[in-house]
Order: C-alpha cells, then structure tokens, then sequence
C-alpha cells in the first residue's frame, strides 16, 4: 500500500478502500491473514483505533473475519461479494456520468471501444 492520504475522506475509510483494492487486484485472497493492526498503525503512521475501525468495517460486511487471538482473514467469496458491490456501484454511480460526457463530446462509444483494444495511443 503506498501512504498518499487525501484530505477529503477519513483515513479509515481510504484505509478500507485500498484493502478492498488489494483483495479485487488478488493481492489480498480468501484466507489470507491482514496485516494487524499494530503492524499497519506502526507503518503508516496511524491511530490504532483508526485501522481498527477500517478493519471492523471490512468484519461488518464479511469481507474479512477475525480469528480470536491469531489475527484477521479474508473471508471465502469476499472477492465475488465484491466484485458484484462495485459493478452495482460502477452501474448506478459512475456509468451515467461517463455516458452523459460522451455525448456531450460527441465521442462515438464504438469507435472509443476499439481504441481502448488497441491500448494506450
């Protein structure tokens, strides 16, 4: 994880996200332990009450679990839990947003796709 924290979202919850990040990127798979608390509070400079809460969020929606004395797991199916989260997230949020732009720009989706196959210009 790199240290860039932005001013505009609590710390836990950029903490959250880039665990989340690490899990859809497969850096992170079911069953492998996070760092601990004490660990990540100690690296980044943070309150250990603040990693706490971001891993607590990660417990509440089952994308993690902890194991009494031994630390804190990913769960089985947090990848799929997810990824099925952020696509809904993606659809609803991001997705009209982007189409809106494109017609403004008069951009033509077809031709955008086969530029995006092609790979950086």
């Amino acid at each position: 994880m790199d240290v860039g924290w932005n001013d505009n979202t609590p710390i836990y919850r950029q903490l959250k996200e880039r665990v989340v990040g690490m899990m859809l990127d497969g850096a992170l798979r079911p069953g492998d332990a996070l760092p601990s608390v004490r660990q990540i509070a100690a690296e980044y400079q943070l309150n250990p009450i603040t990693v706490s809460k971001a891993y607590q969020e990660l417990v509440d929606e089952n994308l993690v679990e902890k194991r009494r004395g031994i630390g804190m797991y990913v769960t089985e199916g947090a990848n799929e839990k997810l990824l099925a989260s952020e696509r809904e997230r993606f659809v609803r949020e991001e997705w009209p947003a982007m189409v809106e732009r494109i017609r403004r720009l008069g951009l033509d989706v077809e031709q955008l796709l086969r530029k995006s196959e092609r790979g950086p210009a």
